[in-house]
């Protein structure tokens, strides 16, 4: 079998503190090596000048997807290994990839990497490790399926490998994400349901107070429309009760708690019921929701409102009660949690 060959993609903007980290874990592993800058104005563009010569500029358009495309399109080996200045290949992980590249079986069109350490250096994410499509073959073969009723395969042939990626971080981007949404919408773009829930899942992993009441008008707007799913609806009357409270609207508030309460519930409306109720000075009615939703309730957007953000009420909540026999147990318990 002949070993595939791989080249690097990366777009970049202002990582000259960690450009080379990523670049030394991974340089020996692919046969080319493609960086496009986005309009750094450090010392990004001049290091991956030591690592190659296929360093290019692309003017930035607010858009992901079309920097990856080009430098997707300056690739010219089999496979394209897509990475950020951010993340790093142990040695451990490093050896596996390189038998992944030895032995890997020329039908593979999409190899899967799970992308670790994501709990840690304040990234916006709800599991510590999750795959991520990583490795992509260049061009594609459509090949004919079925001895009868014959078909061309659309699904691509996908391959989760062992490899972890170490993810970290120096800064949370929720901020910038959380900016470009807000420029989408006002171009008049309609988010899709993958970036609808994106959006909604950021705000509630990074956002500012700030983030929920500008982002407030969108998402009533969003939960009033016919064209979102039962699940989008949720998600979005879990961000516009928030801003809701924020605001001190109580109509508004229990508007959109109410909707999802009808429904299953879920641990992002029972959390703020309990913060609610906790400013309110109705304590007793704050451990209930902070209860439901630790217990009672599955989270939608944000593991942490089942876990974390709940008990902690529970402690304060049994601790202005005067009740130091509750709030030590859930103390235990959150002190547990934090350490597993």
């Amino acid at each position: 079998m002949q070993m595939i060959t791989i080249s690097l993609c990366m777009i970049v903007k202002n990582e000259e503190r960690i450009l080379a980290r990523c670049l030394d874990s991974v340089k020996d592993l692919v046969d080319e090596i493609v960086i496009v800058d986005t309009g750094s104005v450090d010392a990004t563009r001049r290091i991956a000048q030591t690592y190659t010569d296929r360093v290019y500029d692309f003017t930035w358009i607010d858009d992901f997807s079309a920097a990856r495309n080009f430098a997707f399109s300056k690739a010219t080996c089999e496979y394209i290994y897509s990475a950020d200045a951010d993340e790093v290949l142990s040695e451990e992980n490093r050896a596996r990839f390189q038998v992944l590249k030895e032995t890997l079986l020329p039908e593979i069109e999409i190899v899967q990497m799970k992308y670790g350490n994501q709990l840690h250096n304040g990234t916006v994410y709800n599991f510590d490790e999750e795959y991520r499509p990583k490795l992509f073959k260049r061009l594609r073969n459509f090949i004919w399926e079925e001895p009868i009723h014959e078909m061309v395969r659309l699904e691509p042939v996908v391959y989760d490998s062992d490899i972890v990626i170490t993810h970290m971080p120096e800064q949370n981007h929720a901020g910038r994400d959380i900016a470009n949404f807000r420029k989408q919408i006002a171009a008049g773009r309609q988010l899709s349901r993958r970036l609808y829930g994106m959006y909604a899942r950021e705000l509630f992993l990074g956002g500012a107070d700030r983030d929920f009441l500008e982002a407030e008008n969108y998402f009533q707007m969003q939960v009033a429309s016919p064209d979102r799913s039962g699940d989008e609806i949720t998600e979005g009357c879990c961000v516009a009760a928030k801003a809701a409270r924020l605001r001190g609207d109580a109509v508004s508030f229990f508007k959109y708690t109410l909707k999802v309460i009808a429904g299953d519930g879920c641990s992002e409306i029972c959390c703020e019921l309990g913060h609610f109720y906790e400013t309110s000075g109705d304590l007793e009615e704050a451990v209930i929701w902070y209860y439901n939703a630790v217990y009672e309730t599955q989270p939608v957007l944000a593991l942490r409102t089942s876990g974390a953000e709940p008990l902690e009420g529970l402690v304060r909540c049994y601790d202005r009660l005067g009740l130091s026999e509750q709030a030590a147990s859930y103390r235990e318990e959150l002190n547990s949690r934090s350490e597993e």
